[in-house]
C-alpha cells in the first residue's frame, strides 16, 4: 500500500509541477488559481510523501517520487507545453523508467 501512496504522492508532483508552468503562462485572478492548485498539490504531495516513508527506506521513496515527478513532469511538458520529444529525450527518460522500476525491484 505505501507503494501505492508513494506513487500517487509523485503524481501531485506532477500536478505541482505542471499548475506552476501553467501559472507562468496565465495573468491575473487566473495564474492565482494555479498557483493555489500548485500549493494544494504541494501540500497534498509532501504529506503523501511523509506518510510513505513511513514504511520505506527514504533514499529509495525520495528517489523514486522524485523519478516518477520528473518522468510525469516531462511528459505533460511534451503533451502540454509543446516541448520538444526527440530521441536522447524519450531515451533518457525510458532510461529513468527503468531505474524507477529497478528501485522497487530490488527494495525490500
Amino acid at each position: 500500500m505505501d507503494w501505492i501512496i508513494l506513487i500517487i504522492a509523485g503524481l501531485f508532483e506532477v500536478g505541482f509541477a505542471t499548475c506552476l508552468g501553467k501559472a507562468k503562462e496565465t495573468t491575473g485572478i487566473i495564474s492565482s488559481y494555479w498557483m493555489g492548485g500548485f500549493f494544494l498539490c504541494l501540500v497534498i504531495s509532501m504529506l503523501l510523501l511523509y506518510k510513505a516513508t513511513q514504511t520505506l527506506p527514504i533514499g529509495t521513496a525520495y528517489a523514486v517520487w522524485t523519478g516518477v515527478g520528473a518522468v510525469g513532469t516531462v511528459l505533460m511538458g511534451i503533451f502540454l507545453f509543446k516541448e520538444p520529444a526527440d530521441f536522447w529525450r524519450v531515451f533518457f527518460l525510458t532510461t529513468l523508467i527503468a531505474s524507477i522500476v529497478g528501485l522497487k525491484v530490488v527494495s525490500h
